[in-house]
């Protein structure tokens, strides 16, 4: 597949080029990043809006760069109702999520099984009470998606003519499923799509199902599997570097009393 990036990013103007192959948008709102990444034979959307109508405006936007071609993968960095709850305009697309590996049961206050189940009621919640319309955070709560693919490491995506992707989990940290999304290829940077591990648009958020004392280290996990001349794509706010990256992980490791 071709793509010709446009606009920049902001305020779902169009899509910031990341790479010839890779791009963002910051979604109006709460400055949210949606990703896409482009092979020969396929293309990875990195999480899906906060509401289906905002995912279907990505599936739409996506199938115009495209010329006709369509999202093939869905990457779900983390189980919050702003990255999810597009996920139902996406037929037809593999979905991946990170699974919980390592994570004490009384640590793990949402996983997707709960998140599809009775944590539905605290999604939907949590987005009217942080402003979302409630008939559209109804609907995209009834039509949550179950993810197909659970990573529980690592997992390589072929997207076609050698462009492949990795998706790592790399969690626990803001919530007990973090994942993500290292694309690399010859003649760009690397790039590492963060999820809410990262934030550059404000203080990262840490709600009830944080795992506050294993935060920095999926931090030190990023930095790894990025190194030192990544971009880093925060789940808000501009594109960041190591250096950045680094820096909010001893400004988490002092805020939670943890090394």
């Amino acid at each position: 597949m071709n793509v010709t990036w446009e606009g920049s990013g902001r305020d779902g103007t169009g899509w910031e080029e990341l790479s010839p192959y890779a791009g963002r948008c910051r979604l109006p709102g709460w400055d949210c990043t949606a990703g896409l990444v482009v092979g020969e034979d396929a293309a990875l959307m990195i999480d899906a809006g906060s509401s289906v109508r905002e995912g279907a405006w990505l599936r739409t936007r996506a199938h115009g760069l495209l010329g006709g071609g369509r999202v093939t993968h869905l990457a779900l960095t983390h189980p919050h109702f702003d990255h999810v709850f597009g996920a139902a305009a996406f037929a037809g697309a593999e979905v991946f999520a990170a699974g919980a590996v390592g994570v004490p049961p009384v640590e793990r206050s949402r996983d997707w099984g709960r998140v599809l189940g009775e944590g539905r009621e605290e999604l939907l919640a949590d987005a009217v009470r942080n402003g979302a319309d409630p008939a559209e955070a109804a609907e995209a709560a009834d039509l949550l998606v179950r993810p197909r693919h659970l990573v529980s490491g690592e997992w390589t995506l072929d997207l076609g003519g050698g462009r492949q992707v990795l998706l790592a989990n790399v969690g626990p940290g803001h919530t007990g499923h973090d994942l993500a999304v290292l694309v690399a290829g010859p003649g760009s940077p690397e790039i590492v799509f963060c999820g809410d591990l990262v934030e550059e648009s404000g203080e990262p958020q840490a709600g009830p199902d944080a795992v506050p004392s294993r935060w920095p280290a999926a931090l030190d996990r990023l930095l790894a599997l990025g190194g030192e001349d990544a971009l880093y794509v925060p789940g808000h706010g501009a594109v960041v570097d190591a250096t950045f990256v680094r820096a909010q992980r001893e400004a988490l490791a002092r805020r939670f009393d943890v090394p």
